[in-house]
Formats: structure tokens, C-alpha cells, sequence
């Protein structure tokens, strides 16, 4: 039986902050839907000292930004915005519009048609998130999205020059510097200067993920999302060393990150815990990484892989590391992750920042039920029939008569009785009764 070695704290916790997250969003959300800019204003101006003539970035603007960034640094944006592009297209390329013939003269098929619109929501504040912009936007131009329309916070009142050249470079329509509810809020559901969107992707703060949350219906958004997650599996040979830095590479996310341990040998994890109080004190970002993981830390203690692996799945973690001597036999036995790197030769910063594969994935367990962002959430699967032959639609009409009339939907019946009348089948006499 598993056992821990470190435990989280209780998730009720947890809950009581969110309910008050909850209802501060829903009080700035109305005030956006009542005021439009001016609330959108006044927020910025709360929350990030900011309030410009114009949150939308202008052509020169943009130009006069990227041509201050760093050319390593914009050599970077370049080659990891390839490698998004280049897995995303294949993701594409996969995904094939189809038709049929199930009977003469009858075809179905389906079409996938990109949204017309999407908000790419690019964290910032404290620790910009620049990589999201390639995983937003660029995902969103190769599934051929026409407006993409992205957003993100000034850091302490400045212009954050590389998020703004990687939104360019990845091929945003339009940039806005506005971040935090205010600008999920704009995007959804349109003001007076920034039009409303179909769809909005992104990660973020607590408050972005509830606004997202609250406005789901409203817009499609990319999936539910919480604080960042790592679970790493290890047996007897992984090194505890790389496992503890691994978990503390998470944990700087945020103070709620939880960083989960699962292994197989109880003397590695006690190591893992030493590293990691060694670690912990000399990290720049010891002010998220320390409480994310001694409030959300844990180590588990498991007999065997097969029981490591049912562990790990009982967590649906976003991002699952295995370190054992078979990585590649997670992929066989694990279902109930948002993404796994596989190997001691990868990490998830790699997923994170510079791989190809999309970082925007499903937290909080949703990994149960779904993926992360990828090339098809910007696409809408629709179908169309179409008939032509005259006997095989009075075939189709008599069949949804009776089927209809066995649910009591007598105005559906008449419309397969009528196709039924017209092109060989059955008369009509319930037109006769009508007088017609």
C-alpha cells in the first residue's frame, strides 16, 4: 500500500480560497458587461498601475519594441516558435476532412473549420510567461485561426519587450498590454475599443482561470485550469538529485504548485527530500517555490511500478516525469495525465519552454477527461448530408416517419412523410384530412 514519506496540506483549504477568488471575479466581470472600457480601465489601473492612451499596441509600437530585444533573444523566440509550428502541423495535417455514401445518392461528412476569432491570454505580472504566446498563437495560425487578438500585462509598469516580440513573431493580429480578468473579460465579451472573440486560450493567475471558468458558454475556452502540476515517478535508478531539482522547477510557479513524488524506493525519496531542503534556500524563486512545496509537496511511497503507475494515474497530474530504468512503459500502462516526458534526457521545462509540444494543459484531475491546447481546440468539427437520389430519400422519409411518430414528434414524421410522398413512397393522408 502506498504510504507518504510528505503530505499536502488539507484540501479544504484549498476550496475556502477559491470561493473568494469566485466572487470577486463575478463582481468585475458585471462591472465590464455594465461599463465596458471604463471599467477595463479602472481595473488596469487598480491592479498594474496601468492606464495608456490606447491598451492595443500599434504597428510602430511593435516595431520600435522587437527592435530593442536582444537579437539572441529573438533567435530563441524564432527557433522555439519552429518547433511549435512544426508539431502543430503535424497535428493538422493528421486530422483529415471526410465524406461517405451510406446509401445511394446519400453523403455525410464532416469539415474542420477553424474559429474565426481567438484571445490568447499570455501571462506576465510578476514572472512573464513568454512561451505561452508561442503555444497560443502560433497553434492557433497553423489551425487557420483569421483574428487572433493577444493580451498581456505590463511587468511593474514597464513593457514586457520579449512577450511583445514573441506575440509578433507568433503572428497576433492585434496586441494589447492589458492582463488579468479585465482583459479575459474584454476579449469575451467585447467593449467599446477591443471586439469580443469566439474562443480564448491561455494560462493564468487564479483570477484568470475562474473568469475563464465563469464566462465558459459564453466563449469556448481552451480547458479548466489551475496552478501548474508535477508528478515525477522514480524507481531505485533514477538520480534523486535530478528528481529534486525537477519538482522544485514546478513548484517556482506558484505557492499553490503542487510537486507529488511517487517511488518505488523509500531510501531515494528520503534523498530527494534532503536535496530539495539544500536546494530550497538558494532559489530566486524560493517565495513561490518554498510554501508551493510545503503546503502542496508530497512523497509518495509505492511497493512496486505497477502500483506507481495506478498512483500516478489517481492524480491526473498535468505533467508526469518518469524516471525509471523503462520510461516508455508509462505510455502503455498510464492514461490519466496532460502530458509525460519520458527519460531522465528530457523534463518538463522542456515542454514548458523550448520542445514543440504545448504547455497549456489540463490541471485539477481535468486530465481525466481531456488533453491540453493543441491545433484541434481551434477547430470545430461539423458535419453536412446531402442526398440526391429520389428512392433512397423516400427510404430515409418513411424510416423518420414511424422513428418519429415512436417519440410522439409528429411535425418531424411529416417532414420524412413528405420526401416519402414526393419521390415514390407513401401518400399523405393526413394532407387530405387538412383539406389542402
Amino acid at each position: 500500500m502506498p504510504h507518504h514519506l510528505k503530505s499536502a496540506v488539507p484540501a479544504g483549504q484549498v476550496r475556502a480560497a477559491r470561493a473568494d477568488v469566485a466572487e470577486r471575479v463575478t463582481a468585475i466581470l458585471d462591472d465590464i458587461r455594465e461599463r465596458g472600457d471604463e471599467a477595463v480601465r479602472q481595473y488596469s489601473e487598480k491592479f498594474d498601475d496601468w492606464s495608456p492612451e490606447s491598451f492595443r499596441l500599434s504597428q510602430d509600437d511593435i516595431a520600435r519594441i522587437v527592435a530593442d530585444v536582444p537579437g539572441t533573444v529573438l533567435d530563441d523566440i524564432r527557433f522555439v516558435q519552429q518547433q511549435v509550428r512544426t508539431f502543430a502541423q503535424a497535428q493538422r495535417d493528421s486530422m483529415h476532412d471526410i465524406e461517405i455514401e451510406t446509401l445511394p445518392g446519400v453523403r455525410l461528412g464532416h469539415r474542420h473549420v477553424p474559429v474565426s476569432g481567438a484571445g490568447a491570454y499570455v501571462p506576465g505580472g510578476r514572472y512573464p510567461l513568454t512561451a505561452s504566446a508561442h503555444m497560443t498563437i502560433v497553434t492557433a495560425k497553423v489551425a487557420g485561426v483569421s483574428r487572433v487578438a493577444a493580451c498581456t500585462p505590463p511587468i511593474r509598469g514597464e513593457i514586457p519587450a520579449a512577450t511583445v516580440a514573441a506575440m509578433h513573431l507568433a503572428g497576433a493580429d492585434e496586441i494589447y498590454l492589458l492582463g488579468g480578468v479585465q482583459a479575459v473579460a474584454a476579449l469575451a465579451v467585447g467593449t467599446e475599443t477591443i471586439g469580443r472573440v469566439p474562443m480564448i486560450a491561455g494560462p493564468g493567475n487564479a483570477y484568470v482561470a475562474e473568469a475563464k471558468r465563469q464566462l465558459f458558454g459564453e466563449v469556448g475556452i481552451d480547458l479548466f485550469a489551475g496552478p501548474t502540476e508535477i508528478l515525477v515517478i522514480a524507481d531505485e535508478h533514477a538520480d534523486p538529485f535530478v528528481v529534486a531539482v525537477d519538482l522544485l522547477s514546478q513548484a517556482e510557479h506558484g505557492p499553490d504548485s503542487p510537486a507529488v513524488l511517487v517511488t518505488t524506493s523509500e531510501d531515494l525519496g528520503r534523498e530527494v527530500e534532503r536535496h530539495i531542503e539544500r536546494l530550497l534556500p538558494t532559489m530566486p524563486t524560493r517565495d513561490f517555490a518554498g510554501p508551493a512545496w510545503r503546503d502542496h509537496g508530497e512523497i509518495v511511497v509505492v511497493d512496486s511500478l505497477d502500483e506507481a503507475f495506478t498512483t500516478a494515474d489517481s492524480y491526473a497530474s498535468e505533467h508526469v516525469e518518469v524516471l525509471t530504468e523503462n520510461p516508455r512503459q508509462a505510455l502503455e500502462r498510464m492514461h490519466d495525465y496532460g502530458a509525460l516526458f519520458l527519460g531522465e534526457r528530457t523534463c518538463v521545462s522542456y515542454g514548458d519552454k523550448v520542445i514543440g509540444t504545448n504547455h497549456v494543459l489540463p490541471t485539477r484531475g481535468a486530465a481525466r477527461y481531456t488533453g491540453g491546447l493543441w491545433v484541434g481546440k481551434y477547430l470545430k468539427t461539423v458535419t453536412y448530408q446531402e442526398v440526391t437520389d429520389t428512392s433512397s430519400s423516400a427510404l430515409l422519409g418513411e424510416v423518420c416517419g414511424r422513428a418519429a411518430r415512436v417519440e410522439l414528434f409528429e411535425g418531424h414524421a411529416r417532414s420524412g412523410d413528405v420526401r416519402a410522398a414526393k419521390y415514390g413512397g407513401a401518400a399523405l393522408p393526413w394532407n387530405e384530412e387538412a383539406g389542402a
